[in-house]
């Protein structure tokens, strides 16, 4: 079950890796992450010491949360995943000049995972051809939906 969706990553890479991280959280996040106070949209991950973390994801923190925590919404957040991936996931961002992009949050056997995708920039041009062929499905989904009635 999807909480948030990272659209932007959509738009402005190519995605050609999924995987499947888990997140280091804290209790108020969780709650925060459940009553769907979360937003992915400006996060973007960062490998440091062997280690990722995600950056700039923004969760806000519920108005009856304890009184002796201070949440940072915007706090960096540790990702889960086992080292034959993150050592993957390194060599490509090094050698080959790819990003890695938080894509999806969502529930996993009650637990709270983000997809991340291995991702290449697009150019101006690469987003304008996407749109066509956005325009253009859409157009055939109304030419055949007009058709069956």
């Amino acid at each position: 079950m999807s909480i948030v969706q990272n659209k932007k990553a959509f738009h402005d890479f190519f995605i050609e890796e999924r995987y499947e991280a888990g997140l280091m959280l804290e209790g108020w996040e969780v709650k925060s992450i459940r009553a769907g106070r979360v937003q992915i949209k400006e996060a973007y991950i960062i490998l440091k010491d062997g280690v990722l973390q995600l950056l700039g994801a923004h969760i806000s923190p519920l108005q009856n949360a304890s009184t002796h925590i201070h949440p940072d919404p915007t706090r960096t957040r540790k990702l889960l995943l086992h080292a034959r991936e993150i050592d993957k996931l390194a060599g490509k961002v090094q050698r080959a000049g790819y990003t890695i992009m938080p894509l999806d949050m969502h529930y996993s056997k009650g637990r709270v995972k983000l997809a991340i995708g291995l991702a290449k920039g697009k150019k101006e041009h690469d987003k304008r051809a996407t749109e066509r062929e956005k325009d253009a499905k859409r157009e055939a989904q109304q030419a055949m939906k007009k058709e069956r009635k």
